[in-house]
């Protein structure tokens, strides 16, 4: 009779035993890494969006038709998105294909020289139409590289999180995004208020852009520390899956979780009527309402605080009752609220602007902005996951965002019924999403395993 034995190591004084595992789950610091890179690439993704609203019609799109003007500038702002896809399917790969933790440090890099670069812009003044001309390509640039930002931040904490806390965990890579806008938009409060205004449109808009130069050298150290995903890392040595482009692989398997995705990023018309669209109403000479830059840069300041504290509660409130029920509620509510928050600009009440601000973009379109990420990692699996984020959300996105420039066109300077118009045009899209999310597949309760198995 043989005896099998079993070989024993037995460690000596001083031995630290190594952990030969493919990684360990920590939720906090994928957690913690999502909020502060976040907080960082939106701050300088928020900081055009505000430029583009406040500054850049008379910089670098001066016309004696002030619609033109706010036009041109919106469209700008909304170019940035039209190249969101493109950068989804190139950084979606890259993400699925050879880490989370790669794609995050890429980038915040690229968005980070952008954004510096824009404040070394020459104006129209200076140069004609090159001006213009370069801050488009240089916009291009942030939406290319955006793009991956939040898929694969959420992706990284959707996989390190336990199951029933993902959409708490998840929900920190939104309010980074918020914490990001505050970041902006504290910056160009003091130098709105403080510079006279022919100094703040002459050089003090661009200390803000050239600020971004830190975000260089934050991202990289701050990328670079995180972990991939032990699930990721696991499935990561399936060659079948790497042969796979992983745009295809959605497009072949997941076709109408893409088209529903996407109609559920239209939810955003919210925060595109009310801090995109509503700021131009309120502070563009051609609407005659006659609010300064610096007041709505406040009710902007105050919708991004307010949305800071929301975001993890409703994220955590997603955990217990589900996702569908916070992004459909919060949607339409939001949407069919917009109206009153217009209708307050009209009156020229800044007290109830403020109130409104809060109660339509601080609570209700947080209550769909702080699950969505989780609910739509949830959607895809592990191989596909930041190419299924990233793609549905950029171009859905992409979408969105010529919402505030249909708006000044449906309802441009001079014309009645402002509030009422682009308060309907937002309810409508609203319920269209609405409507997508209810048709998508209910997540509560399941592991990633069930996910994956699904």
């Amino acid at each position: 009779m043989s005896v099998m034995h079993r070989r024993e190591t037995i460690p000596t004084p001083g031995d630290t035993p190594i952990d030969t595992t493919p990684g360990r789950k920590d939720p906090k610091k994928a957690a913690m890494s999502g909020w502060i890179g976040s907080a960082l690439e939106y701050y300088d993704f928020a900081l055009y969006s505000l430029a583009a609203t406040l500054l850049f019609p008379t910089i670098f799109f001066p016309t004696e038709n002030p619609t033109v003007g706010i036009i041109a500038s919106l469209a700008t702002y909304a170019v940035g998105y039209v190249s969101r896809p493109l950068g989804a399917v190139v950084l979606g790969a890259y993400g699925d294909k050879h880490g989370r933790k790669k794609v995050l440090v890429f980038a915040m890099l690229l968005m980070g020289f952008a954004t510096f670069a824009v404040g070394l812009l020459p104006t129209y003044g200076q140069v004609g139409l090159l001006a213009p001309l370069l801050l488009v390509i240089l916009r291009l640039i942030q939406g290319f590289a955006v793009a991956g930002e939040l898929g694969g931040a959420s992706a990284m904490i959707v996989e390190h999180s336990p199951d029933g806390k993902r959409g708490f965990f998840a929900s920190f890579s939104l309010q980074g995004t918020q914490v990001g806008s505050i970041l902006a938009t504290a910056v160009l409060i003091p130098l709105a208020a403080l510079l006279p205004e022919e100094q703040f449109h002459s050089w003090g808009w661009r200390l803000p852009f050239l600020l971004s130069a830190l975000v260089i050298v934050a991202g990289y150290v701050i990328r670079r520390r995180v972990q991939e995903p032990p699930a990721y890392v696991a499935q990561s040595g399936d060659a079948t899956a790497k042969r796979r482009f992983p745009l295809v692989d959605v497009l072949r398997t997941h076709p109408w979780v893409l088209v529903r995705c996407i109609a559920m990023t239209f939810t955003n018309v919210i925060g595109m009527a009310t801090l995109i669209f509503g700021v131009s109403y309120a502070t563009q000479k051609g609407y005659g309402i006659g609010f300064s830059s610096s007041e709505f840069l406040w009710v902007t300041m105050a919708a991004n605080v307010a949305a800071v504290v929301t975001i993890p509660l409703f994220g955590a409130l997603s955990d217990r009752i589900g996702r569908r029920t916070l992004m459909v509620a919060g949607g339409l509510a939001g949407g069919l609220l917009t109206m009153g928050y217009l209708y307050a600009i009209q009156l020229g009440s800044l007290p109830l602007v403020f109130v409104c601000v809060v109660i339509v973009q601080g609570i209700f379109f947080q209550m769909w902005n702080g699950t969505f990420a989780t609910f739509f990692q949830e959607q895809f699996p592990m191989r596909i996951r930041v190419t299924g984020f990233a793609v549905s959300q950029n171009i859905g996105l992409m979408i969105a965002s010529f919402f505030p420039s249909l708006f000044t066109a449906i309802a441009p300077p001079g014309s009645s019924n402002i509030p009422m118009v682009i308060g309907l045009t937002t309810l409508g899209i609203c319920a269209v999403a609405a409507v997508a999310t209810m048709l998508s597949a209910d997540t509560k309760g399941k592991t990633l395993e069930d996910l994956e198995a699904r």
